[in-house]
């Protein structure tokens, strides 16, 4: 069902700031601007979020997944990995380690210093950090990602968000979702060591989690963590957006039948929707997930 990556939303109480910062060191442009409108804010069920500022940004190679970062209050205590939900934007690089120097002495902060994922040749090289409106980011040069996207060696220093990273309590219930009701494939979990989790949450640093992944188009991915019990739900204040990484949009050539919508496919007509359908679901750790319909 679900295809591509075609839109991040994150909220942020810093906006022009974050806005420069990923137009300074992302070479990303910013397409569109505005406030979110009464239909918007009705389709996310946060009609508090009304009149929010926003803007919508895209990679310099006009790749078609665009990130939108939306003005809203901070909520207090919020931290990355530190509870359920959307939790990291995993970019696609082309050279880790010039996107760390270029970091230093930024509105970023490096908190995971480029390194191969695995060993191996032809191991992905990541590195991690905390954008200016504290927004987790994962860079990763992975060469694979990019056979499967069409890029080549020419690809902007930062590309497109391919893989987003969303953590809950129950492996089981993950894949009753994503497998069992929409049909995806994911990947048997392994234990694998989450650094950022680990580190977010007062936890030995050699701690493994259950680690899984669903395959989307060529390209793209969702990882899915299996959380520890320590670890809950996000706060979200009423009406409103969660905090950090809020929604994520995935295209979608057709709806499966009897999906227990938020809000039922219906057409927005601004940017970047379209005058495409679009519907809103929960997923089973509270993430939100736009469909946007292709097709009719």
């Amino acid at each position: 069902m679900l295809k591509e990556i075609a839109l991040v939303t994150i909220t942020v109480s810093n906006l022009g700031q974050v806005e420069q910062a990923w137009q300074d060191h992302f070479d990303y442009r910013t397409v569109a601007s505005g406030t979110v409108s009464a239909a918007l804010a009705e389709h996310w069920q946060a009609t508090q979020m009304q009149g929010a500022p926003y803007v919508l940004m895209q990679p310099a190679n006009d790749a078609p997944t665009l990130v939108r970062l939306v003005g809203d209050e901070a909520v207090e205590n919020y931290r990355p990995m530190t509870s359920h939900g959307w939790n990291a934007t995993e970019l696609l690089v082309s050279d880790t380690d010039r996107v760390a120097a270029g970091m230093e002495d930024s509105a970023f902060e490096v908190i995971g210093k480029p390194r191969p994922l695995w060993d191996g040749p032809d191991a992905p090289r990541v590195m991690q950090a905390l954008g200016a409106g504290n927004e987790l980011l994962y860079l990763t040069t992975n060469k694979q990602a990019m056979a499967g996207l069409g890029l080549d060696d020419s690809m902007p220093l930062v590309e497109r968000p391919f893989i987003m990273v969303a953590g809950g309590s129950s492996m089981s219930e993950f894949r009753a979702f994503y497998a069992d009701t929409l049909g995806l494939q994911l990947d048997p979990p392994m234990d694998f060591p989450i650094t950022m989790v680990s580190k977010a949450n007062n936890l030995p640093l050699d701690t493994t989690y259950g680690l899984a992944v669903v395959n989307l188009s060529p390209g793209y991915l969702i990882e899915v963590d299996e959380l520890p019990d320590s670890i809950g739900p996000r706060p979200v204040a009423k009406d409103r957006l969660p905090p950090g990484i809020a929604v994520v949009s995935f295209t979608a050539d057709r709806a499966v039948d009897n999906l227990d919508w938020l809000k039922m496919p219906a057409v927005l007509a601004e940017a970047p929707y379209n005058g495409r359908k679009v519907g809103l679901l929960r997923g089973p750790a509270g993430e939100l997930i736009e469909v946007i319909l292709t097709a009719p």
